[in-house]
Order: C-alpha cells, then structure tokens, then sequence
C-alpha cells in the first residue's frame, strides 16, 4: 500500500493521517442526526484504518 516511501515521506503520511482523524472527531462531535455520524464513523475507521497501516510499515522498517 505505502511501500516505496522513505521514512521522512512515511512520517509526514503519519502526521497527516493523526491531523485528519483529530479533525473528523472535532466534526463528528458537532455532527447531528443518524447519517451523519454513521458517515463520520466511516471516515474516522477509514483514516484509523490508513493510520494503522502506516504505523505497521514503520515498525516493520525499524
């Protein structure tokens, strides 16, 4: 998925992935009405999701 990226690149790639889900939680807090928390929810397992697999290629890269 991320392979190919130097770590700086990697890094970066995390960093936005953290500021993405810091700011999908500040709008799902504001969020009201079912549809719309189910689709924060789903932005929010998607980006924890992406974050997930960075942190991974991290640690496997040492």
């Amino acid at each position: 998925m991320t392979s190919g990226l130097d770590k700086d690149d990697l890094d970066a790639r995390i960093a936005i992935a953290r500021d993405n889900l810091r700011q999908l939680t500040e709008q799902a807090a504001a969020y009201s009405g079912a549809a719309d928390e189910e689709l924060a929810a789903d932005r929010i397992a998607a980006q924890q999701a992406l974050l997930d697999a960075l942190l991974k290629e991290r640690e496997q890269r040492g």
